[in-house]
């Protein structure tokens, strides 16, 4: 690699690992593995120590976390940094820390090796033995967010000590154990909401809460790892801390170990290891770090990580299990989905016993049976797939899956697409395809029929009063049969739905074309389209010529409208929904391009004073600009209301506008009493 080559490579990883930086500390949302993220941040370590020249103040190798936020409570200017760890993943690494810190400390140099809870770090501040402010890692060196009300209702963390020093402040590792994290989505469930990712992600949600009730209610725990800082008491070692904090009720990392040579420490890095499927909570590491507390003064941090210490970092974590079967589902557009069906497994601290296996290309690239034994990971820690078959433990007779050419659910004849490996079902009239396309119809982004949930779908296609989009406008024709069956519930129920779908006629008809699910026509291409031509009409009977003049439509989104309407069958249905009365016309004051926002590109955060996100974005949307989920050079705006978190201080940070509710709504011509 040359020069110029390394540059653009630089560049490329600096986008790659700042975005996956946000994504991790920032949203909580991680979508790689930390091995992956590890793998691009070691390549860049490289590249720069290598090229020197072209390495960069702002570099993300150089970063401790995340940006603060402000979203449970007021940013905290850090007495101590809380820095990073260096990363190292073989065994030549642990060696080499070890005998460069001998080298420059003495023979006599001893570590402690510990394990590395997958968590978020929170500081402990103590004034005369009470706890007066709990504060997380935030940026790492300048400021984290006071989460002091959260962290008392943390069953971990002490209130008071003992002993009564006149300051004191530790570091530890707020997580949660598997079975707090199994009981909080039960609970999600249970409640219609989305189940959080992994245990990291619940415990950081968690931690900032607004309300600490919500805090205590889902069981955190806290492990203290490091002394930050003391006055009035003193200690030699790493060792005596814990000895003093364990005296005091506080509860430190559970499994350490002392050891005085390179093979001593890489003994208890094996150790830990070996427990790790076995612990009650998730770790990703073993730390390794010097014991003597005035020998780690004689080893500088960098700009990011501490200089004492080292995280050995285990591979992602694999299980075995075997596969009891193959199942296939059918989508909307008819695509054949199967999904392996296996043993349960826990991996990153959930139960998992489904992995989708895409097409038949890949079943085949796996060399996938029924019966095989297989190894199963977590990409980006979150979505369970198959690494691979183990070929030895294959029983005598297992041959590899194949998908069948008749659809799994109506029998007609399934074949392969032609400008991918999806196996997909002919049949315009197969109940899945029928009752993915009416999910979508009655859907929040589409007709938004509030109460029209996935089940009553299903039963009302069972039973025959569903066959297309159109009926569920002629299902107040049946009333009272509704009523009597019990499908939706007795009258009341029935009446509430029915009138929601009466409203629904009322919508504008962007929405309606939302909801008809045609290729690459989202809420935005819908909505630029129908604001363009007016009504319905006008758009169904657009050449793709006339349909790529609209903003959001290019030749593919064009063409796929086109063929929409030139069905047969499609314009039937839009003849019936008009007889019965939705909407096709657009409102004047809608129609035409306002594009007063074009080429402009805002983020929206924070809680706003008298709109939603969505409806924000929505007006954004209308007037031709562009909404992103974060703050980088290229946003124009960010519209901020109450806790506004890390996407603010990045803003300021870039010199990005930030503008008010009311600023926004002046600059998009919206009085505050109306439009």
């Amino acid at each position: 690699m040359d020069k110029k080559e390394a540059q653009l490579r630089m560049e490329e990883l600096s986008k790659l690992l700042k975005y996956h930086n946000e994504k991790y500390f920032d949203e909580d949302s991680p979508e790689i593995t930390d091995a992956e993220y590890d793998s691009l941040s070691r390549e860049m370590r490289e590249l720069e120590a290598l090229y020197q020249d072209l390495a960069k103040e702002d570099s993300p190798t150089k970063k401790v976390g995340g940006s603060a936020k402000r979203t449970a409570g007021v940013l905290v200017k850090h007495r101590n940094p809380m820095l990073s760890i260096q990363d190292v993943f073989t065994k030549e690494e642990v060696f080499k820390f070890v005998e460069d810190m001998k080298e420059k400390l003495g023979e006599q140099t001893d570590f402690v090796v510990e394990t590395k809870i997958d968590g978020l770090s929170l500081a402990l501040r103590y004034e005369k033995g009470e706890l007066v402010t709990a504060v997380t890692r935030g940026d790492g060196r300048d400021q984290g967010e006071d989460v002091t009300e959260n962290a008392k209702v943390i069953d971990d963390v002490r209130h008071s000590l003992l002993d009564k020093p006149e300051y004191l402040e530790v570091r530890g590792e707020v997580f949660m154990e598997n079975a707090a994290f199994d009981e909080v989505n039960q609970r999600q469930e249970l409640l219609g909401k989305k189940p959080f990712a992994n245990p990291r992600n619940c415990a950081a949600g968690t931690l900032r809460q607004l309300d600490s009730a919500v805090t205590k209610e889902r069981k955190l725990s806290m492990f203290v790892f490091n002394l930050q800082e003391a006055r009035g008491v003193s200690f030699e070692t790493h060792e005596e801390v814990y000895k003093f904090l364990e005296k005091n009720g506080v509860k430190v990392i559970e499994n350490y170990y002392v050891c005085r040579t390179a093979e001593e420490v890489w003994e208890s890095v094996e150790k830990i290891g070996s427990m790790r499927g076995d612990l009650p909570y998730d770790i990703d590491g073993a730390v390794v770090k010097l014991n003597n507390l005035e020998d780690r003064k004689r080893c500088p941090d960098t700009s990011k990580n501490g200089g004492y210490l080292i995280a050995y970092k285990y591979p992602p974590e694999e299980k075995e299990t075997v596969i009891r079967d193959i199942e296939l589902s059918v989508g909307r557009t008819g695509r054949i989905t199967p999904t392996a069906i296996f043993d349960t497994v826990r991996l990153c601290g959930t139960n998992v016993s489904r992995a989708t296996l895409h097409n038949q290309d890949y079943i085949d690239d796996l060399d996938l049976g029924i019966g095989d034994t297989a190894v199963v990971y977590k990409s980006g820690e979150i979505i369970p797939k198959i690494k691979k078959v183990i070929k030895e433990k294959r029983p005598e007779g297992i041959e590899r899956f194949r998908i069948p050419k008749v659809c799994p659910v109506c029998g007609a004849p399934a074949v392969k697409d032609e400008d991918t490996a999806d196996m997909k079902c002919t049949s315009s009239a197969c109940p899945a395809q029928i009752e993915g396309n009416i999910i979508n119809f009655v859907g929040r982004d589409a007709m938004d029929i509030k109460g029209f949930g996935e089940v009553y779908v299903a039963e009302l296609i069972r039973q025959g009063f569903i066959s297309d989009i159109s009926d569920i406008y002629r299902l107040k024709d049946h009333r009272d049969e509704l009523i009597e069956l019990g499908i939706i519930g007795k009258e009341k129920n029935t009446d509430k739905l029915l009138k929601a779908i009466e409203e629904s006629k009322k919508n504008t008809p962007d929405r309606l074309m939302t909801g008809l699910g045609i290729p690459n026509v989202g809420k935005t291409a819908s909505r630029s389209i129908l604001r363009y031509f007016g009504s319905f009409r006008a758009a169904a009977d657009a050449s793709v010529d006339e349909l790529i003049e609209v903003n959001d439509v290019g030749g593919i989104t064009a063409e796929a409208v086109r063929a929409y309407f030139d069905n047969e069958s499609n314009i039937r249905i839009m003849e019936r929904l008009a007889a019965e009365g939705v909407n096709m016309e657009m409102p004047e004051s809608e129609r035409g391009e306002e594009q007063i926002f074009a080429g402009k590109t805002f983020v929206i955060t924070g809680t706003l004073p008298t709109m939603d996100r969505k409806a924000a974005a929505e007006i954004i949307e209308d007037r031709g600009g562009k909404v992103t989920g974060s703050v980088s050079k290229k946003t124009d705006y960010l519209l901020a209301g109450e806790a506004a978190g890390s996407k603010l201080v990045k803003a300021e940070q870039l010199g990005t506008a930030v503008i008010s509710e009311a600023e926004f709504m002046q600059m998009a011509g919206i009085e505050q009493n109306g439009e």
